[in-house]
């Protein structure tokens, strides 16, 4: 664990459902943390009440010291570790909003989904750019709240830099303050990695939030299932296709690394099992809930533009798009109902 006697400065930019409960554990432990939040709202409850972390045995208040977007210019110190965690779309602003704060030999860590650390790269550099794997199952649907399906004694992370100055000495310090949010993992070809989640991602994420289900309920229409697995199956060949290896991530030990249709059902078998409950709401579906667009361009997106520059296709995601887009721009329903658009004969 991070030793706070170091006196480590933090930051986190998105202090949202992940962003939040993660940046509290950091703060219970004593680390110096500040969070930094666009939502007017959730920065003026977590001024006054702290932010309240409800978890499935317990829950837990915190006091915090969070600053709004605006004040980020007012700011004087600089930052040794700083945690991205907005939606992949926001990444660059949101680095470029934090980059003049970062210290020389500062890290910036991209906790999202997608493939982010490209962009995080070109904006802080890529010797102070660590990519990560996020998994937390959470959500927030009123201001200084957030619901955490995954306490961090459930959580899991994988952290890796993508230039050789970003060595193991470098990552132990955001390791270490990681430790206390969920079990990390430093990988050693973290582009890899990354890609293992948004195989599953590409499988469950938008695909269930079309169907305005929860993941579990979504997983039980008929043929739904197989459609999810073909969208991670197709990513999977992607990743390889694109040069990435199958890495096994969660903690995996028996993972099928020679087999991406077989690799991309474990993951999904993973995230069923371990990381989701009969109520979890995918980050996607919340996301339409609450008026927003959703990452569906830069998961199952990523996935089929890099099938286009290889000479490919991927049918099953590029269906997932082209739906999605046709939701968000209000021409059809999130529904049940849009099971007959993914699946032939669906129900």
């Amino acid at each position: 664990m991070a030793d706070p006697k170091k006196n480590l400065k933090i930051a986190f930019v998105g202090t949202g459902a992940n962003g939040a409960g993660i940046a509290a554990d950091l703060t219970r432990a004593g680390l110096d943390v500040t969070f930094i939040e666009q939502w007017p709202a959730h920065v003026e409850a977590m001024r006054e009440n702290g932010i309240t972390v409800v978890m499935p045995d317990r829950t837990e208040s915190t006091r915090v010291e969070v600053r709004h977007l605006y004040e980020v210019a007012e700011l004087r110190e600089s930052y040794d570790i700083v945690f991205v965690v907005v939606k992949a779309y926001d990444t660059r602003w949101a680095c470029e909003l934090i980059r003049p704060l970062v210290k020389p030999d500062g890290l910036v860590v991209g906790l999202q989904n997608g493939m982010s650390l490209d962009d995080i790269a070109s904006i802080v550099g890529p010797e102070r750019t660590v990519g990560a794997v996020i998994e937390v199952a959470s959500n927030m649907w009123e201001p200084g709240i957030v619901n955490r399906e995954t306490p961090p004694e459930h959580a899991w992370f994988a952290i890796g830099g993508i230039h050789p100055s970003v060595d193991s000495d470098r990552l132990q310090d955001v390791a270490a303050v990681l430790g206390h949010a969920g079990t990390v993992e430093v990988s050693d070809d973290i582009r890899s990695s990354k890609w293992g989640k948004l195989i599953v991602n590409a499988a469950e994420l938008v695909p269930s939030a079309i169907l305005d289900l929860r993941l579990a309920d979504a997983i039980r229409v008929p043929g739904m299932y197989e459609f999810m697995l073909q969208c991670g199956s197709e990513a999977a060949r992607t990743a390889v296709a694109s040069g990435s290896r199958l890495r096994p991530i969660f903690g995996m030990t028996d993972a099928d690394l020679d087999d991406p249709d077989a690799f991309a059902e474990q993951l999904l078998g993973q995230v069923l099992k371990r990381f989701s409950s009969p109520t979890t709401q995918t980050t996607s579906l919340q996301d339409w809930i609450k008026g927003r667009r959703n990452e569906v361009a830069e998961i199952n997106g990523l996935v089929v533009d890099e099938q286009a520059k290889l000479g490919g296709s991927a049918p099953a995601n590029a269906l997932v798009v082209d739906i999605a887009r046709r939701i968000e721009a209000g021409e059809l329903e999130r529904g049940e109902a849009n099971i007959r658009l993914l699946v032939p004969g669906g129900a």
